[in-house]
């Protein structure tokens, strides 16, 4: 058989546009070895062309990969021997005759480069491996001081084979590639016989400081840092100084062997205590790396060698683990405080969801990772605003206060600015303490607003029908200002900030006063007018039209289990009692039918684009709840409410000047009571116009598709709202780009987003600095009072969520549409959330014992386990 000359390709012929011949890491090498002043060990690809016809040979192969792509990820078992057998396979097929021929001629005319040294080093090169979005680091083998042509050809069947290690195949999983697509080179390299090597970040790989490197260094070849055989020296470089060092204590290395294989030895004693490397030569090496990461556009995991005080660069690939920074346009220094942590909505959005929330928030918003964040910087520089934006992020999530102050106790991160007054909303738009006095506790205010807010949706939905192409999106762009002036109505302002005052009036001074914790969780039970709250009781009521009918409950049992499709609504009528059953869903969707998990992203599918969603709460309520219980629920949170102001009035008037103090008191306690349920309402009328947006959208994409611009409607997700009005114009669409989108954004949800972020990329970490939370337990923000014990359910999809009463949810973050799980459970614990957000607040008008911002809270507490929630005090107990 006659093999094409593309199956050898010199490295120095590759370069980055060759991925799909040489792999990740051949074209990364071939391009390091173009870099002025990087010199890279010499060698040769064998390409993916050899790899395919090879796998061709292998017995069975397509039915082996089949097998593989359908194995259960969960089962490590079964994914266990199918990688061995298809490696198996792999490394009993023999290579063809003259691709061995031209393996061979190229080792024969590196060794005549080299001056006849032939040792060389095979390693793989995948074609899914040291990507942007994903390195694949160790995923696949190397082998080292490889001696002989026998010995190359069989670790080049070795390497191949290593595309079904395990780990990869993992690995592959996780990050969404088909095993079916990746191809695997090999690169074979001189070997190089170090002085010392290791591994150079230039950004700090663990808080993310693009000034920042690391430097890891140890004595022989890399294997023995890789391998965990020895503990690195670590040199920390900043702006051109070596600011840390720690020299471990050298006792091992790894050394080849002169006829091939490498071995431990035993380091001279003298040798152990020094350095691997003087701070010159780690400098010299930070500053290759900073040349190797300016040609590449991004930071830089960088494998390295030192010998003949010279430095080879072996491997070059991203640090996929960084946050990525927002593009501030200029080199000033920067702070960011994230949007996603005051919205409950960490996930990361698609182009489309962040271009739309962009253009309608009341302050610019900057994108990084998928998700916004505000630039706090400029108002942090003036005392006034810095002050005010201090206690509201202070008030909402003592965490991002923490990590702002750590950012402000640096000198000349935050350069002063005169004082210019408070400034505009903070971080997530939400509404800090008002210059205007509060208005007075009269519920004709929130009816106003709220029919306000209904009348300019009914608007937009009536004007959206007759718009189409271009127009609809000229009309989109007025929409988006009348959504804004909505928003930010001074009237609703006033009354959300009222609410939150008066909140925080009376925790602070019956805490005073009567040494009473978080008073205000009791005073704001079933508080009128909260359209979350009502969201969940009103779920409460569907069950009960349900629940009398077995028929009914059963076939919804199956369209929980997918036995049924997204049309069981029709199907549901032809059931005795489905369609009292179907009413009360369609009702209860046409009220909140525009909800959804990470609702803040149009993209999410909504309840009403699939209602199925709905189907496992609905049954859990009927399972949990009898007849009326939403009503019981609400009527006991207002009489106890009614019951702890009696409580609270009485006990101020028994003290000095005790009816001035209960008359201020009795203020607040109406305000709260006016104006606390108010405070969902504007996020109801966002998502309620949002929801009309991705429809008018969504047609617009269906013509696209039907005139072949599009292959499918949900590709406009993937470009923002610029983008896609350019594309209604012209009929031309950028296939590349949007699947350019939808890589990155896989790539996004594996990233977890910080409070608060440096243009450095420094990811602040704030903590709570308390001494009040006993041992091993982990502490949190309290943000409902109370103490509740009983199983922790961690869920991380609403979709998986099955309860019995008595249970503690436990979850990443609880934007409203986790809202009707709230009545079902005892207790709450999340990641994110701070005292004003939506979990709180509808944690608080049902009386659940809340604990939010508890750090890695759904890794340290496992589901089943019994834990105690303390809402009044701010920690969660594991329990034996």
């Amino acid at each position: 058989m006659t093999m094409r000359w593309t199956d050898v390709r010199e490295l120095h012929e590759a370069d980055a546009t060759q991925v799909a011949v040489v792999g990740g890491k051949g074209a990364h090498l071939g391009a390091l070895s173009r870099i002025d002043g990087i010199r890279v060990p010499d060698g040769f690809c064998v390409t993916t062309d050899a790899f395919r016809r090879v796998m061709a040979q292998v017995p069975s192969i397509d039915d082996r990969l089949e097998r593989l792509s359908r194995s259960d990820p969960d089962d490590r078992e079964a994914l266990r021997a199918l990688s061995a057998d298809l490696r198996r396979a792999i490394e009993e097929t023999a290579i063809p005759g003259g691709l061995a021929v031209e393996i061979t001629g190229a080792l024969a005319r590196l060794g005549t480069r080299l001056g006849g040294r032939t040792a060389v080093a095979v390693r793989s090169s995948a074609t899914a491996e040291d990507l942007p979005t994903a390195s694949f680091a160790g995923q696949q083998d190397t082998y080292l001081n490889v001696v002989g042509p026998a010995e190359v050809l069989r670790h080049v069947s070795r390497c191949w084979a290593s595309l079904f290690t395990e780990r990869a195949v993992a690995y592959r999983r996780r990050n969404g590639i088909d095993h079916r697509t990746v191809r695997m080179a090999v690169v074979v390299q001189q070997m190089v016989l170090p002085e010392a090597a290791g591994v150079l970040f230039t950004a700090d790989p663990l808080s993310g400081d693009r000034r920042t490197a690391t430097v890891d260094a140890g004595l022989g070849l890399g294997e023995a840092l890789v391998s965990g055989l020895v503990n690195p020296d670590v040199f920390t470089v900043r702006d051109g100084e070596v600011v840390a060092r720690t020299i471990a204590a050298k006792l091992r290395a790894v050394h080849a062997l002169p006829g091939g294989g490498t071995r431990e030895v035993e380091v001279d004693p003298e040798r152990q205590g020094r350095p691997a490397l003087t701070d010159e030569q780690v400098l010299r090496l930070v500053e290759l790396g900073r040349r190797i990461e300016a040609h590449f556009g991004r930071p830089q995991d960088i494998e390295w060698c030192l010998a003949d005080d010279g430095f080879r660069i072996v491997q070059s690939r991203p640090i996929t683990t960084l946050f990525p920074v927002p593009d501030s346009g200029d080199q000033d220094h920067h702070l960011y405080v994230s949007v996603g942590h005051q919205q409950m909505m960490t996930d990361p959005m698609k182009p489309l969801g962040l271009s739309l929330w962009q253009r309608t928030a009341l302050v610019p918003m900057h994108e990084a990772g998928g998700r916004l964040f505000v630039d706090v910087t400029r108002r942090l520089a003036s005392p006034a605003s810095r002050a005010a934006l201090l206690d509201v992020m202070g008030r909402s999530d003592p965490l991002v206060r923490d990590a702002l102050e750590t950012v402000l106790d640096r000198d000349g991160l935050v350069p002063p600015l005169p004082d210019t007054g408070p400034g505009g909303p903070p971080a997530g738009g939400a509404p800090e303490p008002s210059p205007e006095p509060p208005p007075e506790a009269d519920p004709a205010i929130v009816e106003e607003l709220m029919e306000r807010s209904r009348a300019s949706v009914a608007a937009l939905e009536r004007d959206l029908r007759t718009r189409s192409g271009p127009a609809l999106f000229d009309f989109l762009l007025e929409a988006f200002e009348e959504h804004k002036r909505v928003l930010g109505d001074p009237l609703s302002m006033r009354a959300i900030t009222a609410g939150m005052e008066a909140t925080w009036w009376l925790n602070d001074k019956l805490g005073e006063w009567l040494g009473e914790k978080n008073a205000a969780d009791t005073l704001t039970l079933s508080a009128p007018g909260n359209i979350t709250s009502e969201m969940g009781l009103d779920l409460l009521d569907v069950a009960d039209v349900i629940r009398p009918h077995p028929e009914v409950v059963a076939f919804l049992k199956g369209v929980e289990k997918g036995v049924e499709d997204e049309g069981f609504l029709d199907e549901l009528a032809k059931l005795p009692g489905g369609t009292e059953a179907r009413e009360a869903i369609d009702a209860y969707l046409d009220r909140y039918g525009m909800r959804c998990v990470g609702e803040i992203d149009i993209t999410r599918p909504r309840w009403r684009e699939r209602p199925a969603t709905l189907i496992p709460l609905i049954l859990d309520n009927v399972r949990n709840f009898g007849p009326g219980a939403a009503a019981r629920r609400f009527e006991q949170g207002r009489q106890k409410a009614r019951q702890k102001e009696r409580d609270v009035l009485s006990r101020l008037r028994a003290l000095p000047d005790g009816d001035r103090r209960a008359d201020e008191a009795k203020r607040k306690i109406d305000q709260v009571r006016a104006f606390a349920g108010y405070r969902e309402y504007p996020k109801y009328g966002i998502v309620s116009r949002s929801f009309l947006y991705k429809r008018a959208l969504l047609e617009e994409a269906g013509r696209l598709v039907q005139a072949q611009v599009l292959s499918e409607k949900e590709d406009i997700f993937y470009l923002t709202f610029p983008e896609l009005h350019d594309v209604v114009r012209s009929h031309q669409a950028d296939d590349r780009l949007i699947q350019q989108r939808k890589d990155a954004f896989r790539s996004y949800e594996t990233l977890t987003p910080p409070r608060v972020l440096t243009s450095d990329g420094e990811a602040v970490t704030g903590a709570y600095r308390r001494e009040d939370v006993p041992a091993g337990a982990l502490a949190g923000l309290a943000v409902s009072t109370g103490t509740a014990e009983g199983r922790a359910r961690v869920i991380l999809d609403l979709a998986d969520a099955d309860l019995e009463a008595g249970d503690i949810l436990v979850t990443r973050f609880t934007d409203p549409s986790w809202s009707p799980l709230f009545v079902g459970v005892a207790g709450l614990v999340t990641e994110v959330g701070g005292l004003m957000t939506h979990g709180a607040v509808i944690a608080r008008e049902y009386g659940l014992p809340a604990v939010v911002g508890v750090e890695q809270a759904t890794r340290l507490i496992r589901d089943g386990q019994r834990i105690r929630v303390h809402g009044t005090d701010g920690y969660v107990e594991i329990l034996p």
